[in-house]
């Protein structure tokens, strides 16, 4: 089983072995030690609006690949199951829609919304029946504003992920944010998901690819602050004061240009505000040699939607994959094995690859 190390001093750490990105082995290790363990996305509460509503989904759909239902019960209570039911493990819900219950349609099987075994037909003669077993299982559920999240296997508070950056955005009107699905899009890449993570972990290739960007941002002051355990903050500030956040008083950024905040939460998400609102970014793992990029967008002042560093992401994003994918072509060589850091400029990096090297030696 391979093991990997980055020395906690950047200034003589060498990047984690390119065995991250390249093993099947490694790849199904992540499975289960970094995903399974770590805090994932859902979306917003707005996915079930009414009570009775359920909202089937897969959670990282060909990676952790579990089907997951979301319901509103009907005193308003969100819940978050499983949507396997306990008899022969048949899918529950098949579709979003609105119920009393959730039976399935395999064996009659019912189960209340909150998950809870109701009864089951030609089932009198079962001894020991029924029991918490036969209890949809039910999922921890974390929601800030009106965003969700949970953990299969929720090894780690969720504070040790969000903490840094909920008390940061604080200000904000969050609740006011509003869900544009016309301005989301889902990118294949063609590099590991490590690889997609780290790149945006670091600022030091913006003004080598991001030509548009960089016009935009000061790269002199663009600065990374590294939240523990699993968190970290990239400050742009802008060149000049337009296009940038009327930032109150009590804000610790008060006074800065601050262009955009760029959050990244350990393993695959990012939570890109700008004046115009949110970008959403989660990556999900497809094979070893493959991510796919979920970008959703949350509006908060539409008239600043083409304006500033929020502006123009479909080619950021190009750009970015472009790189990427070159990269993880040349990690594949056999006269490869590790880099050096930036002290300066790749802070975000060395921080990620030692979470890494942390969640996967256990």
């Amino acid at each position: 089983m391979p093991r990997f190390s980055v020395d906690p001093d950047i200034s003589v750490a060498k990047t984690i072995d390119t065995d991250f990105y390249t093993s099947s082995e490694v790849f199904e290790q992540c499975r289960e030690k970094i995903f399974a363990t770590s805090w994932q996305f859902i979306g917003n509460e707005d996915i079930v609006k009414e009570n009775g509503e359920v909202y089937p989904f897969t959670l990282l759909p060909d990676y952790l690949d579990e089907p997951l239902v979301l319901t509103k019960g009907k005193a308003g209570e969100l819940n978050l199951l499983s949507n396997v039911c306990t008899h022969r493990g048949n899918i529950v819900a098949e579709k979003a829609c609105k119920l009393a219950n959730l039976r399935c349609r395999y064996h009659g099987r019912l189960f209340n919304l909150d998950g809870k075994f109701t009864s089951m037909p030609e089932f009198r003669e079962v001894k020991n029946f029924p029991s918490k077993d036969d209890d949809l299982p039910g999922l921890n559920l974390f929601k800030w504003s009106k965003w969700l999240f949970t953990s299969v296997n929720p090894v780690y508070d969720h504070k040790l992920f969000f903490r840094d950056m909920i008390e940061r955005v604080s200000w904000m009107p969050l609740d006011d944010f509003k869900f544009y699905p016309e301005l989301c899009r889902t990118f294949n890449v063609k590099a590991n998901w490590a690889l997609y993570c780290e790149n945006y972990l670091e600022g030091f290739h913006i003004p080598f690819v991001h030509a548009g960007l960089n016009a935009i941002i000061d790269f002199g002051e663009y600065a990374t602050e590294l939240y523990f355990p699993y968190s970290s903050l990239q400050l742009g500030l802008s060149k000049t004061n337009k296009d940038c956040f009327d930032l109150p008083t009590d804000s610790p950024d008060y006074g800065k240009n601050v262009a955009a905040y760029y959050f990244w939460v350990f393993p695959n998400m990012m939570f890109n505000f700008y004046p115009w609102g949110l970008s959403v970014n989660v990556v999900e793992p497809v094979s070893v040699g493959e991510c796919r990029v979920r970008f959703l967008s949350y509006v908060w002042d539409e008239t600043k939607l083409d304006a500033g560093a929020g502006s123009g992401l479909d080619k950021v994003e190009r750009e970015d994959e472009e790189i990427v994918e070159n990269v993880q072509r040349g990690i594949r060589s056999r006269f490869y094995k590790h880099g050096r850091y930036s002290v300066t400029r790749e802070q975000g990096t060395h921080h990620f690859h030692r979470i890494l090297a942390e969640f996967i030696n256990k």
